[in-house]
């Protein structure tokens, strides 16, 4: 089961009490305060790992508490720290405050980690307060409690070029094509139910290069109203370098216009991008054609003149013959090399 969206509750260990005590030693005859401090408690921290690539296993385990620290004793003798816990996330989790909304902090890379809650103080005890006027203190300090906070999770796969389209466009059996990636394919709309990713090789060595390519469930129009799967998926292609937008210009998908069909799903992106600044805004885009080996001919050139008058890149490939794959990769590549910055 994918789960790409979480909510958690963290609670921090309390401190605990400082202790009110006073030496009793044989050879002492005037003793003292002996009141040891309380431990502090354990933090909760968070931390992206590569072993993990969903948060289902925050889904049925939303709740998560450190260990409180330990009372002081007598003899002046500090109580046990709370053991803090560390809580794991795939590489690309959002961490965002479920009260305002605020990004806390985003795992790019592995082994990155952070405190989300921080374990309170623990208390002084009666030790602390003697003076030479106040030999005898029974003051003594309780521990602080532990932050308690609630957060949303985010996860946003990592991945170089996003693949969008109709439902039937071709997306998964192009994944399939030039990855090791195996979706489910099937002739029917809505065949993606969760994001797929792929890792594509290019060239020889030692000039080959590789790219990831991440496959999303197939919009329709009115998904950024809820129709259809809707676009609870599109946030695992916000950090895509290029999106390759299929359309398929054969006639099995009863759909009779390849442009009005761009159009729509290109409509649906900035209304889920809802403003110029939003990362998904930005992106290039190529034009693919899929399914030329059963293609309508007026559709495919209608669609690549209209890609040329918007200067967009153009290709037309067909997954089952492989015509045109070798291009289209070469094409993608290029447009996920990382920038060069001097």
């Amino acid at each position: 089961m994918f789960i790409d969206e979480a909510k958690i509750r963290v609670k921090a260990g309390d401190g605990g009490n400082g202790c009110m005590a006073f030496r009793r030693e044989k050879f002492v005859p005037r003793g003292g305060p002996s009141g040891g401090d309380g431990g502090r408690g354990g933090d909760v921290l968070m931390e992206s790992s590569q072993r993990h690539n969903t948060l289902i296993h925050f889904r049925f385990n939303p709740e998560h508490k450190a260990q409180r620290g330990e009372h002081g004793m007598g003899s002046n003798c500090t109580g046990q720290d709370g053991r803090s816990i560390t809580l794991q996330v795939p590489v690309g989790t959002a961490l965002y405050d479920a009260e305002s909304g605020e990004l806390v902090h985003d795992f790019r890379e592995p082994d990155e980690h952070i405190v989300i809650a921080r374990g309170g103080r623990g208390g002084r005890g009666n030790q602390h307060f003697a003076t030479s006027t106040h030999q005898a203190p029974r003051e003594h300090e309780l521990g602080r409690p532990g932050e308690e906070r609630s957060y949303r999770l985010e996860l946003k796969l990592l991945a170089d070029v996003g693949l969008v389209g109709f439902p039937n466009a071709g997306k998964s059996t192009l994944i399939s094509r030039i990855s090791a990636a195996r979706p489910k394919i099937a002739d029917y709309p809505f065949t993606t139910l969760e994001p797929n990713l792929g890792v594509v090789t290019v060239g020889e060595e030692p000039d080959q290069e590789s790219f990831v390519v991440a496959d999303v469930p197939g919009l329709i129009e009115g998904a950024h109203l809820g129709a259809g799967l809707g676009t609870q998926f599109l946030r695992h292609i916000e950090r895509t370098r290029v999106l390759a937008h299929l359309v398929d210009v054969s006639d099995s998908s009863g759909r009779p216009d390849p442009i009005e069909d761009f159009r729509v799903i290109s409509n649906e992106l900035a209304s889920f991008a809802d403003g110029a600044d939003h990362p998904l805004a930005k992106k290039p885009v190529i034009v693919v054609a899929t399914k030329i080996d059963i293609a309508n001919p007026a559709k495919l050139k209608k669609l690549a003149a209209y890609a040329r008058r918007r200067k967009l890149e153009f290709h037309a490939v067909s997954a089952v013959t492989g015509a045109g794959l070798d291009e289209l990769k070469w094409a993608l590549a290029k447009r996920a090399r990382p920038a060069v910055t001097h």
